[in-house]
Formats: structure tokens, C-alpha cells, sequence
């Protein structure tokens, strides 16, 4: 069986080191584990980088030591995940001041991850934005749906 392809958004790298939700912070070492346990591929993109950069010290050299550790392999931005980005925005599905959000979704798409994992309830982990990001995508002749689950719907998490 395949491993499943994974497209790992900030929000999980920093709850790794996030002591003031510490359910969280448990399942999200969980589901590195699986990752280091090599059952599934970890990506990235060039937008995870930045955002991490944008960290305050000291956060933003341990989440950088995390990257180093895990290894993800980072996707290259493509002007269709760019063009897919402004059409999420266009259609009101993310607001125009988080277009990195609308950006992690259009480039897991485009290069077909399995799915986005994301602690971001807000405008990601959300069956009604899940929806309108694959109505969209289906439009745009993307036909591989692409899950939006946080990372406890693909840890081994006993509570």
C-alpha cells in the first residue's frame, strides 16, 4: 500500500512547541511520530518557510531545527497554484488577508497531495470550506479531491 502524501501546513509545526494547548501539542508529536515512523510522506512549500521565518526567536530556530529533523520535501509553487490561489479568494471562500491560506490549499492540489494537515479551524479544517476549495477544484479540472483534517485524523492518538 502507497504511503499517503501529505501537505503539512504551519500551524502544525508550531503546535509541536505550543505548551499552552497541550492536547494539541500531544497529538501533533503523534503524528510526527508517524512520520518518522515512515508512514507517511511529509510536504512543505516554500509559503511553510516563510511563515515559519516571520516567527519570533527563540520559536523560529526550533521550528526550523523541526524542518531539519523531519526532512519534508518542499512542492514548487506553480503559476497555476498561483492562479488557483486568487480564484479561492475571488470566490470568497478565503478572505483576501490570508492568502497564504487560499496558497497552502491551491498547492497541495496541484501537486495532488492526499491531504492538508492544518490546525487551522478557521479557514481550513472546515467541511463547508472543504467543500467550496473542491467545488472549485473540480471546476479547474483537479478531480483528485483533497482531504483538509487536522492532524489527529491521521495520528495513532489514544487520548
Amino acid at each position: 500500500m502507497r504511503k499517503l502524501k501529505l501537505y503539512v501546513e504551519t500551524s502544525v509545526w508550531g503546535f509541536f512547541f505550543a505548551d499552552d494547548a497541550p492536547e494539541k501539542k500531544d497529538v501533533t508529536k503523534m503524528f510526527f511520530a508517524s512520520i518518522e515512523e515512515n508512514l507517511y510522506e511529509a510536504f512543505i512549500s516554500e509559503v511553510v518557510i516563510r511563515e515559519i521565518g516571520n516567527a519570533p526567536e527563540p520559536k523560529r530556530t526550533a521550528l526550523f531545527d523541526l524542518l531539519k529533523k523531519y526532512a519534508p520535501v518542499e512542492l514548487e509553487i506553480t503559476e497555476e497554484a498561483n492562479e488557483l490561489t486568487e480564484i479561492y479568494m475571488e470566490h470568497g471562500i478565503i478572505p483576501r488577508g490570508k492568502r497564504d491560506d487560499a496558497f497552502h490549499v491551491a498547492i497541495a492540489t496541484v501537486s495532488e497531495m492526499d491531504a492538508l494537515i492544518t490546525w487551522n479551524y478557521q479557514h481550513l479544517a472546515n467541511l463547508r470550506r472543504s467543500e467550496l476549495f473542491n467545488g472549485v477544484n473540480l471546476e479547474r479540472g483537479h478531480t483528485k479531491r483533497l482531504e483538509i483534517v487536522t492532524p489527529m485524523e491521521v495520528s495513532r492518538y489514544e487520548g
